[in-house]
C-alpha cells in the first residue's frame, strides 16, 4: 500500500497547514490482528482524519458511485477503499470486509451510514454490528468532533474495545443486532460528551 503511505504524508502535511488535529487515545487502537474503527460523521473529510491519527492503515467502504470514474477508482482502491451499495444490505461488500479482517487489516467505518448534518448521532444501521459479531475482532470507538474551516480546530478520541462479548454468544438476529449497535453507539456516544483527558493520564498528540 505505497500509495497510502505515501497519501498519508502529503495529507498530513496539508492538513497540518489549514488545521489544528489533537489525537487522543490512538494508544486504544491494536498495532495488529484485525480491528474496527467506528466513528460518527460529521463530515466528508473525516475518513482522512481517522487515517491520519491511526497509527495504522484503515481501510474503508466508499459509496459505488466513486469507482465509476477511472481515475477516483485507481486512486482510492490504491488508499484501501472498496465500494459499497449504499441503502441496500450490500453482502458482497459486507463479506469483503470481513475478508479484511480475517487478514488482520483495520476496517474503518461509520455506523451512521451518512454524515450528521447537527453534529447530533443518528440511529446506527445493523451492517456494523454484523461485522463486529461476526468477526470478533475489538471494536474501537471514536469521536470526531470540531469544525472542517480554516485553522479550526478538529479532535478525534479512540476510547477502549466496546465489550460486546455479550452479543457474540447470543444468536445473531435482529434484536442482537440492535442491542450490539446501541452498546457500540452509547461508546461513542461517551466519547463525544467526556471532556478531554489530563495530558498524564492519556497520550494526546498533534498530527
Amino acid at each position: 500500500m505505497w500509495l497510502y503511505g505515501f497519501g498519508k504524508v502529503v495529507v498530513g502535511i496539508v492538513y497540518h497547514l489549514i488545521y489544528r488535529i489533537e489525537v487522543e487515545g490512538a494508544e486504544h487502537i491494536p498495532r495488529s490482528g484485525g480491528a474496527i474503527l467506528c466513528s460518527n460523521h460529521i463530515n466528508a473529510q473525516d475518513p482522512l482524519i481517522i487515517g491520519l491519527a491511526s497509527p495504522r492503515p484503515v481501510c474503508f467502504m466508499a459509496k459505488e458511485e466513486l469507482f465509476h470514474n477511472p481515475f477516483l477508482r485507481f486512486l482510492i482502491t490504491g488508499l484501501g477503499a472498496f465500494p459499497v451499495k449504499r441503502n441496500t444490505a450490500d453482502r458482497t461488500s459486507l463479506r469483503h470486509a470481513l475478508a479484511l479482517l480475517a487478514e488482520g487489516k483495520c476496517f474503518g467505518i461509520f455506523p451512521e451510514g451518512t454524515r450528521s448534518r447537527t453534529g447530533q448521532m443518528g440511529k446506527l444501521e445493523p451492517g456494523t454490528a454484523y461485522i463486529a459479531l461476526k468477526s470478533g475482532v475489538p471494536v474501537i470507538p471514536a469521536a470526531i468532533s470540531g469544525h472542517y474551516r480554516l485553522f479550526g480546530r478538529i479532535r478525534i478520541r479512540f476510547g477502549p474495545p466496546v465489550d460486546l462479548d455479550r452479543f457474540r454468544s447470543a444468536r445473531l438476529n435482529s434484536e442482537t443486532l440492535e442491542q450490539a449497535s446501541e452498546a457500540i453507539m452509547e461508546a461513542i456516544a461517551r466519547l463525544l460528551d467526556s471532556p478531554p483527558s489530563l495530558p498524564e493520564a492519556t497520550e494526546m498528540r498533534p498530527v
